[in-house]
């Protein structure tokens, strides 16, 4: 990863113009690693409690990040009150919410909800700095997320579902969104490194103790071993590195429209992986997503 990436240079007007190639190739990258993610927890939930998936996937992370030089710069005192809500809010309480609701609910409902969070993140940017997204912007937002709701609504039909598990994933995406707009700040002032490697330490002692408590009631196996490695070099190390960058190139509401590839990514998945068969209104949700992406990366017009 070369300093450019994690230099935190935004400009006012990188904040509005249209999304650049590099922008495209990070939204690219997360939402391929994410989008496998709702998979990775189903297969360690075989044999993990969740508390304890929540912290392997948050060490295996810290692991792969922590290697990295730049990430082990030092950050000034008066940023760690940000920090910890951030390791609060983006990591512990949000890691340990989806596999409890993956318990009760499928995962292509858990990911249909999860797209709320460019919805989230744009309110609390919007009551952050009392303006409202541009015309396009917003109209790309609801655009987008009515496409999330059709690429998932074929699989949710029938789906297992409990008020519980619905409240618990709709509880993280609110999370996600608050947190979103706390990180940018912190990443414009270190660069994504610093900032997610000191938010994973928090997240860690967060969660150490009911991972402990988690441990006795679970039980060895390959397999969820396997799948929490990706689930946490991946999804809670490289991915996030990604997703900080872009959030503060292009703003928390346009970075988060990552989330809205996410369902798509997971059908195609199932279709390759698991001979799963794609509905009509699923094709018709991806073009959906696609255009609601490309209204929310344009430059705005004042």
């Amino acid at each position: 990863m070369s300093q450019a990436t994690l230099t935190p240079s935004p400009t006012a007007t990188s904040l509005t113009a249209a999304f650049a190639p590099r922008d495209w190739a990070l939204l690219a990258g997360i939402a391929l690693t994410w989008g496998s993610s709702f998979v990775f927890i189903e297969v360690a939930l075989e044999n993990f409690q969740p508390a304890l998936i929540a912290f392997l996937r948050i060490l295996f992370g810290a692991m792969t990040v922590v290697w990295v030089r730049r990430a082990r710069e030092p950050v000034v005192r008066s940023d760690w009150g940000a920090i910890i809500v951030v390791g609060l809010l983006w990591m512990a309480i949000p890691f340990l919410l989806f596999p409890i609701a993956q318990q009760w609910i499928d995962s292509s409902l858990a990911g249909m909800i999860n797209g709320a969070v460019p919805l989230f993140a744009a309110l609390v940017a919007t009551l952050i700095s009392r303006k409202l997204p541009g015309v396009s912007q917003a109209v790309g937002l609801i655009i987008g997320f009515a496409g999330v709701v059709a690429v998932s609504w074929p699989a949710v039909q029938g789906a297992r579902s409990t008020a519980t598990g619905v409240l618990l994933v709709l509880l993280a995406t609110v999370c996600y969104g608050v947190a979103l707009n706390v990180v940018v700040p912190l990443q414009r002032k270190y660069g994504s490194l610093p900032i997610l490697l000191r938010v994973q330490a928090v997240a860690l002692l967060l969660t150490v103790v009911p991972a402990a408590i988690a441990a006795t009631d679970s039980t060895f196996a390959w397999s969820s071993v396997v799948a929490i490695v990706p689930l946490g070099c991946l999804g809670t190390g490289l991915a996030f590195v990604w997703m900080t960058v872009l959030a503060g190139r292009v703003g928390p509401s346009r970075g988060s429209v990552t989330i809205y590839f996410i369902p798509v990514v997971a059908i195609v998945l199932g279709t390759i992986f698991r001979d799963e068969s794609i509905a009509l209104v699923s094709l018709f949700g991806t073009a959906l997503v696609l255009v609601g992406a490309y209204l929310t990366s344009r430059a705005e017009h004042h």
